[in-house]
């Protein structure tokens, strides 16, 4: 399985438990800010995510969605 996530920046209030939530170490802060002064996560390590969805589970305001795709061997 292959993953992918699409973070909701606008959304994102940077609680970072999805951060704590990912096993593969995907999600980092961006050290940046959103239009409401929050910092909020990026994907900074996409090719390791396997689509768990840890971390859409977490996120306590939907910012996350998750994509899995099978991968041919």
């Amino acid at each position: 399985m292959k993953g992918a996530i699409v973070v909701n920046t606008e959304r994102c209030k940077g609680c970072q438990l999805c951060i704590i939530a990912c096993p593969q170490k995907v999600i980092a802060m961006a050290g940046k800010v959103n239009l409401h002064g929050y910092p909020y996560v990026e994907a900074a390590n996409e090719e390791a995510c396997v689509g768990c969805a840890s971390c859409g589970i977490v996120c306590p305001d939907g910012c996350i969605t998750v994509y899995r795709k099978k991968v041919e061997a």
